[in-house]
């Protein structure tokens, strides 16, 4: 990967080694159940753990985006998102970013200005609320831009590419444009691995991920436990931590900047043995 820098809260911090986003949802129907957290002491818990585990950032969400997930009113979701955000960063401490994961606009700004959450996190990328991209800009925090057609609960009907990797390239590139004309220039780009894509497609943009490069942004990739791995094996949920790391450390080495993981001590392992790799490091 190539180093990068993330403006924290006006303080612009630099990482030249891959970081790990440890997942924890404030929901009661996410898919993997060991990443919920719904009591006050099961957020704090997992906070605590994640930490232990050696995260570089913490998600929160509080909206399932899973398929067939229950819809979530704006104001539940601001309500549980806000006490998680609060309670992490009194488990984690104020050095730790926290990134959080909502296509709401309301939502976030409720998270970032009453909350201090550091990150904006959207898996619609700005196309289901038309007030996002002002937000961010007007926040001025980084922002995840992920790659999704349609919404959460009809996405798998979007799944018509000419080429996959050239149009998910050219969708997140028209979007950074558009950013970069409102003055957001601190954008981690994302792929967006079983949003509005095929088990197939899935597995072509990690093939071509070198290629995301073009958009001289920093790379998320989020694949932990996810179908595209389960279904590829035959295994369930709780049996796809192996093939969640060979993913990962597969796009560690065609240039994932951040792994957005269920389990954070794995990733880390990984990326300790892709650095230990890098001969220019």
């Amino acid at each position: 990967m190539n180093p990068f820098t993330l403006n924290i809260k006006g303080n612009l911090c630099e990482y030249t080694r891959p970081l790990v986003m440890g997942l924890l949802n404030a929901t009661p129907d996410s898919f993997y159940a060991g990443s919920r957290a719904q009591s006050d002491a099961e957020i704090a818990a997992r906070a605590a753990r994640l930490v232990a585990e050696g995260a570089d950032i913490i998600d929160i969400g509080a909206f399932s985006t899973r398929p067939g997930a229950s819809e979530v009113s704006a104001d539940d979701e601001r309500a549980r998102l806000d006490n998680a955000v609060r309670i992490v960063r009194s488990v984690a401490g104020d050095a730790m970013p926290l990134s959080v994961d909502t296509f709401r606009a309301s939502v976030a700004r409720s998270a970032v200005e009453n909350c201090g959450a550091d990150i904006i996190n959207d898996v619609s990328g700005g196309n289901l609320d038309p007030d996002m991209f002002d937000t961010v800009a007007d926040l001025r925090v980084p922002y995840i831009l992920m790659h999704m057609r349609g919404t959460v609960a009809d996405m798998m009907e979007y799944t018509a590419y000419e080429d996959v990797t050239r149009d998910v390239l050219s969708e997140l590139g028209d979007r950074l444009q558009q950013l970069a004309l409102m003055g957001v220039n601190d954008v981690i780009v994302d792929p967006g691995f079983g949003f509005s894509k095929t088990l197939e497609q899935n597995y072509r943009l990690l093939h071509d991920l070198r290629l995301f490069g073009l958009l001289h942004r920093p790379l998320l990739v989020g694949v932990s436990r996810k179908s595209m791995i389960t279904r590829l094996l035959g295994v369930g949920t709780d049996d796809a931590l192996n093939g969640t790391t060979v993913v990962n450390t597969l796009a560690l080495d065609r240039g994932a900047s951040i792994l957005r993981v269920h389990d954070v001590a794995a990733a880390r392992q990984a990326v300790d043995i892709y650095m230990a790799t890098e001969t220019d490091k």
